[in-house]
């Protein structure tokens, strides 16, 4: 069943409006009384039937209301360090179909890129069209936002807000999987860049109270870490 993401949705109807609205009506080329699913952004589902079809407005009567099933039961927060080249782009796309909530880049001492706050900000723009496509794609009842971008302290401050904070750091030997037995209706975790992390900023975390795990003994790339500690969260959390 098609779905989209509609934030204009009262108690019995909604109106999509805009490029969904041309999308449904040219190009799906969906007729009245056919059904599709509506998301509120919120983590709710919404079946609906087309009362009325244009390119323009497409009016929508909601026959029932459901929590996506998308969406896991435990909120994961990425901190990733500023990768190089397109790299943050894919870490987007993948994180958000795994299941993340939020996505946020930091800068810290062996970070290759350094972006300047204008270019930053225009990518933020795209980072958080990505974001919007691949929740779309995937069918999830949110749309992970795209947080700028903080210091390494400001990262390891926030990360202590949650009920596990895990740094992923290659000379640590604990395994995360076992760390994940521990219940957390909030997990944060922090992937260093393509330098990884510096012994002080690792000792810094340790000490503000994060956990150090490993992934293994094969060192990861930047961008293949956050994917497969998603995916063991996900997996250890029955949300995979």
């Amino acid at each position: 069943m098609p779905r989209f993401f509609c934030e204009n949705i009262g108690e019995n109807s909604a109106v999509i409006t805009g490029e969904d609205a041309k999308h449904i009506s040219k190009v799906l080329r969906m007729r009245v009384g056919e059904e599709l699913t509506l998301c509120d952004t919120k983590g709710t589902d919404y079946i609906c039937t087309i009362s009325t079809i244009s390119p323009d407005e497409v009016c929508l009567d909601i026959l029932q209301r459901q929590p996506s099933l998308a969406e896991p039961n435990v909120f994961v927060k990425l901190y990733q360090g500023i990768p190089k080249g397109d790299k943050a782009e894919f870490i987007i796309q993948k994180a958000v179909e795994l299941g993340v909530g939020e996505i946020t880049f930091f800068d810290s001492s062996r970070c290759v890129a350094k972006i300047d706050q204008k270019s930053m900000d225009k990518k933020i723009t795209r980072f958080q069209r990505i974001a919007y496509e691949a929740a779309k794609q995937c069918g999830r009842g949110i749309i992970p936002q795209i947080r700028p971008v903080l210091t390494f302290k400001q990262a390891v401050t926030e990360m202590l807000e949650c009920d596990l904070p895990i740094m992923l750091y290659e000379n640590s030997t604990a395994p995360l999987k076992q760390t994940l037995s521990t219940p957390a209706k909030t997990i944060s975790v922090m992937v260093g860049p393509e330098g990884g992390f510096s012994p002080e900023e690792a000792d810094f975390a340790k000490s503000q109270g994060c956990f150090s795990l490993s992934l293994g003994k094969r060192i990861l790339r930047c961008e293949t870490a956050p994917i497969t500690a998603l995916s063991v969260i996900m997996y250890q959390t029955e949300n995979l």
